[in-house]
């Protein structure tokens, strides 16, 4: 059966709608953490606090704003033992921060909608902790990677992902090839099962299915209530209204007592806490500062982060490229000379143009997981040194990070963001805008730009919006 064929077979969409899960988010009066593995997550919603540290003010700042803040772990960037670790510091942190303002929290573990990264090692951490905390385990987990916008869509309990204008099984994309996350199975029970070492049979997951879905929360609830303790859920959806209808059914479970516990992609936070698409940023503030241009980071390897470079660069032709050197980068007696080459020739860039920062294209890989992720720490290092650096002597207009774990450091270590909110997409859906709050690029507009997504020439359209605010 094709995906068009299990698509017929589901019927019409239920009709549940933004406001009506809304409605439920101010009844439930809870409120939503998102532990989100890299930046990207956050470019399905608006108006939403993001956090890049999560000590006790920071969480006090961002709780009680809003149905929803983001607690950035950059986990995907990290070894296994290294993200346990910080997922509990965050768990026990948000938990702490809502016992002293008197405020009840639920935990959602974003991921990638292409089904990369520490699964389930971070569902099962926050599982621990709440159990630690004299806090009830989670009745289900839900797992939702689903993403309409980006094309990504679960029927039949299968994800499918479009490449080349196509829609292809997960697990024949090249996102399923990926040297530390890597997978075989696109039928989602089968990736439980294998992400989790047979601990959790495929047998033994629920698929949420899509003509359920499509009947309704009411028949979406009472799948739900039928699920035995501690089981995983995959739930179909192949638009935002789906992903609303078990939004607004899980709610519904949670004033029920029960507790719930989400690994999604980005789009069911935006279902979650009941958000229509926010509309496109049309303006983007600008702060004058000396020096002519912005600057553009590209750190993704992906073949359609490639595309986007290229088509970028051709058309607009004044940007300026300096390519950091991976093998340059690896090697210590050059790395520091280059370093310092590199900061000279972004600077002097700025002073007329646009400038982009990259790595060096050619993908240079390590022997086996763990080696390529410290291979990609040190190669982010050096970039995210650069950023610092060029900030300190020739402050950008504007900053685009491209890929996820990209956009992180260079927020972070290279623009020492702590807070910030998220001021909406500059692509429907895709691509996020944030509003540093603190640190020395408060003012500067910072766009998050995942790896993979945007056709070809998203990235173009996006520098050139805020080159034409930014009077370039």
């Amino acid at each position: 059966m094709t995906l068009d064929d299990v698509l017929a077979a589901a019927g019409p969409e239920a009709g549940t709608t933004a406001a009506e899960v809304s409605e439920a988010v101010r009844a439930a009066g809870t409120t939503l953490v998102v532990l989100d593995d890299d930046p990207t997550g956050t470019q399905s919603v608006a108006d939403l606090p993001v956090l890049t540290r999560w000590e006790t003010d920071d969480l006090a700042w961002a709780l009680g704003r809003s149905p929803a803040l983001y607690v950035l772990t950059n986990s995907r960037s990290l070894d296994p033992a290294a993200t346990q670790g910080r997922t509990r510091q965050v768990v026990r942190a948000a938990l702490a921060a809502a016992a002293d303002r008197g405020d009840r929290v639920t935990f959602l573990s974003r991921s990638d909608s292409t089904l990369r990264g520490h699964f389930p090692l971070e569902t099962d951490v926050v599982a621990e902790e709440l159990a630690a905390a004299g806090l009830p385990r989670p009745d289900l987990v839900l797992l939702v990677p689903a993403f309409p916008d980006a094309g990504r869509v679960t029927a039949g309990g299968t994800h499918w992902t479009r490449e080349a204008g196509e829609m292809v099984p997960v697990g024949e994309s090249e996102f399923a090839r990926d040297a530390t996350f890597g997978y075989r199975s696109s039928a989602l029970p089968a990736w439980v099962e294998e992400k989790t070492g047979g601990a959790v049979a495929a047998e033994d997951v629920l698929v949420l299915d899509l003509a359920t879905v499509r009947r309704g929360p009411d028949a979406v609830a009472e799948v739900l209530r039928a699920a035995a303790s501690g089981t995983v859920v995959s739930v179909d959806a192949a638009t935002q209204g789906d992903l609303q209808v078990t939004a607004l059914a899980c709610l519904r479970l949670e004033r029920e007592g029960r507790t719930l516990l989400y690994r999604t992609g980005p789009a069911f936070v935006r279902a979650r806490v009941g958000q229509d698409a926010p509309d496109v940023v049309e303006h983007v503030d600008v702060t004058d500062r000396p020096g002519a241009g912005g600057l553009v980071v590209v750190g993704s390897h992906t073949g359609l982060t490639t595309r986007q470079r290229d088509r970028l660069v051709r058309e607009r032709p004044a940007t300026e490229v300096v390519e950091l050197s991976v093998p340059a980068l690896v090697d210590d007696d050059r790395r520091a000379a280059h370093l310092d080459a590199a900061v000279a020739q972004v600077v002097d860039v700025l002073a007329r143009a646009d400038a982009l920062l990259q790595t060096s294209r050619d993908l240079v890989t390590a022997d086996d997981a763990d080696a390529s992720l410290a291979l990609s720490r040190s190669v982010s290092a050096a970039v995210v040194e650069v950023v610092s650096r060029v900030l300190a002597e020739r402050p950008p207009r504007f900053v685009v990070a491209k890929g996820g774990i990209t956009s992180h450091d260079v927020a972070v270590h290279g623009l020492g963001i702590s807070r910030a909110t998220v001021v909406g997409p500059m692509l429907p859906g895709l691509v996020s805008l944030w509003q540093p709050a603190d640190g020395p690029a408060a003012g500067v507009p910072y766009v998050v730009f995942p790896g993979n997504v945007g056709d070809d020439d998203a990235l173009a359209r996006v520098v050139a919006r805020l080159a034409d605010a930014a009077g370039g």
